[in-house]
């Protein structure tokens, strides 16, 4: 293994010596270069690895499935190439950015996270030393898809050279509003398929979180919008906007307060769209592009109204009494017109959120003035942007519903096999040994499986405990 790992050091940093120049100036022969087969070899191979690999092994490792390390070590494999792929082509020269730095800044947590899953494979120091890197390798793991989304979107800047001088402050405002939005739909697809449990444990309601993060959002957004100087009305929208996020969060807060439901959170969702398609552009397609962004984002708020006041009417803890169970997970095996509703109608939420996202993502001065020069309409675009989000949000549900059908999360199945006592044997681990959990060495037997509040120390083989 420590061969491995010294490799593993001296390709990095064989990879840092060879990569090649960034020119603190372009010609404009060199800016406007054709790209390479290698290139394209390296983006594509890049959003494979970090876009849809990494986040697939996230899950796997959430959920111990036995695919977690396979897939995550030719990760590994595939980022080292294109590592080298990025820095060996040819052809259009690119300015020093903040792809570039960040690539590098990854290899210390791929590095990190490479050591310590070899430490954890090695089953050592059980009772002193691993019990505290478990956690470390878990925070890491989590951190991959907002690392590969943060360094994808990079990419694409400095693809199209985007974001530098007066830009940058309107790059930073779409890209990070933007992708709070589409990390708000994510956080509700998980609470609505797999996270209910966890609410109702809590005894809060989803929209004290809401609210919670909207009041920090809000007042932060506040204080800096305007740098001082002379207000300009975007100053002033952006600013009010601030103010009525935190008022606004503080009634949340406190409506649903004792884990009641409240609309407050969907009503600042509404205002926000309405305020947002009412900015003024210097160009008609981006004024569109903005208007087509607002109401989408309003009819998000307003589906969340109709899905809080019609369909989930209540989050109550774990034993409490709750007349009216949540639609989410209709344990009771109701397949009511409104239970059908209600399991259709959830999605649309964040499903529009994630579509708003992405609009404000796509709606910087830089990218609509490229449209505008390149004639394309606006119905265009925007349906372009549409069709990413429906790709996007379908990965999303997909990796939420791999977590809750993998590893330890698999229902089991019973084998046609019975022992001496003619009691049916359950293979460990779920429906199938290609997604199920990783069993225990030396555990109770093949008829047990690991339950969610097993301890993993007491089913240790009596060799692994200290």
């Amino acid at each position: 293994m420590s061969n491995i790992l010294r490799a593993f050091i001296f390709t990095c940093f064989i990879a840092h010596v060879v990569a090649h120049e960034h020119h603190d100036e372009l010609t404009e022969e060199e800016a406007n270069a054709p790209i390479d087969n290698i290139l394209w070899i390296h983006m594509a191979l890049q959003a494979l690895v970090w876009g849809v690999m990494f986040p697939i092994g996230m899950v796997f490792g959430l959920t111990r499935c036995r695919w977690h390390v396979p897939l995550q070590a030719t990760g590994y494999a595939l980022t080292l190439g294109g590592y080298f792929l990025g820095h060996s082509h040819k052809g259009r020269a690119f300015l020093p950015g903040v792809h570039g730095t960040f690539a590098n800044i990854l290899i210390v947590p791929i590095l990190a996270q490479l050591v310590i899953g070899i430490y954890l494979k090695l089953h050592i120091h059980e009772r002193s030393i691993r019990p505290y890197i478990v956690p470390i390798h878990g925070v890491i793991g989590k951190a991959y898809p907002i690392l590969g989304w943060t360094q994808m979107l990079f990419g694409v800047i400095t693809f199209r050279g985007y974001c530098r001088g007066g830009a940058l402050g309107q790059c930073l405002a779409h890209y990070i509003m933007g992708s709070g939005f589409i990390a708000y739909a994510v956080l509700m697809t998980i609470t609505m398929l797999v996270g209910e449990q966890w609410i109702r444990r809590s005894g809060r309601s989803p929209e004290f979180f809401d609210s919670s993060v909207i009041t920090v959002w809000g007042i932060v957004n506040t204080f800096t919008e305007h740098h001082g100087g002379r207000w300009s009305v975007k100053d002033m929208q952006h600013t009010i906007l601030g103010v009525l996020w935190w008022t606004g969060g503080i009634l949340g807060i406190y409506l649903s307060r004792n884990n009641q439901r409240s609309v407050v959170p969907a009503l600042i969702i509404i205002l926000t769209g309405w305020a947002m398609s009412e900015h003024a552009q210097a160009l008609m397609i981006s004024t569109r592009v903005h208007a087509m962004f607002g109401r989408t984002l309003m009819l998000a708020g307003l589906t969340r109204i109709i899905e809080i006041c019609f369909f989930v009417p209540t989050f109550a803890p774990d034993g409490a009494d709750d007349d009216n169970h949540s639609e989410h997970t209709l344990a009771d095996g109701s397949t009511s017109t409104k239970a059908i509703a209600a399991r259709s109608f959830r999605y649309l939420t964040p499903f529009l959120l994630t579509s708003a996202g992405l609009l404000f993502m796509s709606a910087t001065d830089e990218e609509l003035r490229y449209v505008h020069d390149n004639e394309m309409d606006h119905v265009t675009y925007i349906l372009i942007v549409f069709s990413f989000s429906f790709l996007l949000y379908a990965f999303i549900v997909f990796l939420v519903n791999l977590y809750a059908t993998t590893g330890r999360n698999a229902p089991p199945v019973t084998i046609n096999k019975v022992d001496e006592s003619n009691i049916e044997m359950v293979t460990p681990g779920g429906r199938s040994k290609f997604y199920s959990r990783v069993p225990l060495q030396g555990a109770l037997g093949p008829t047990h499986v690991l339950g969610d509040d097993d301890d993993e120390e007491d089913l240790m083989a009596p060799h692994m405990r200290r």
